[in-house]
Parts: C-alpha cells; sequence; structure tokens
C-alpha cells in the first residue's frame, strides 16, 4: 500500500506542531487542520485573494489550509492564516491586513476562537 500524505518536511513539521498544541491545549481547530494538512496536495483547500474578499465573518483571522493564490485585488483588510502562500498574495494580503503561515500562528498563541476555516 502507498504511503498518500505528505512528503514535504515543512508540512509534516506543520502537522507535527498541530498536533502537539491540540493536545497541549486542548484546541479541537488544531486537531482538525492537522487531519486536513494530512491528506495528498491534490485534495487540500487553495483560495484566491477574490475568494477571500467575500468572507463574511466577524472573526480576527480567516484559515485556509491550502494555499493562498494571488488572483484578485484586496479590497478590504483581513488577516490570513495558510499554510503557504505565493509570493503575489502575500504582498496583496500585507498591504491591508496581515499574512501568517500556520506555525507562525501557533507561536504568536492565536486563540482558535478568532479563527474561521475556509474551505
Amino acid at each position: 500500500m502507498k504511503n498518500r500524505g505528505p512528503k514535504n518536511e515543512a508540512v509534516l513539521q506543520a502537522i507535527a506542531v498541530l498536533e502537539k498544541s491540540s493536545r497541549k491545549g486542548k484546541k479541537s481547530l488544531w486537531k482538525d487542520i492537522a487531519k486536513r494538512l494530512s491528506k495528498p496536495r491534490r485534495r487540500r483547500a487553495s483560495a484566491n485573494i477574490w475568494k477571500l474578499n467575500g468572507v463574511k465573518t466577524e472573526k480576527k483571522f480567516v484559515l485556509v489550509p491550502g494555499k493562498v493564490l494571488g488572483t484578485g485585488q484586496m479590497e478590504k483588510g483581513i488577516n490570513v492564516i495558510a499554510l503557504e502562500f505565493s509570493d503575489s498574495a502575500k504582498k496583496k494580503i500585507s498591504e491591508k491586513g496581515k499574512a501568517l503561515t500556520i506555525v507562525e500562528a501557533l507561536n504568536e498563541k492565536i486563540d482558535a476562537k478568532d479563527v474561521a476555516i475556509v474551505c
């Protein structure tokens, strides 16, 4: 049977950090994100800037369990947490908001109550 999970070391490290954080803080959000990242890359979520503009939420952060791509223009300032960003997406998000990787978000001790997941 083939191993169909991620092989990228950065992704494996992020999964390990998320699982440790979920056990330590008893936060089911981080466990859910670790489970989503354990899927093959082709099954992970990705989002464009235009899709993030359409998100209506009162939360402080929007989490994409995959890659954020740079198609579209940022119309509002939102804080985005993702596994990775394209160069253009990071630049556009940083102009009006904050672009954090998942590991950076855990290091900043962002509360799970302030995060909305976009799939």
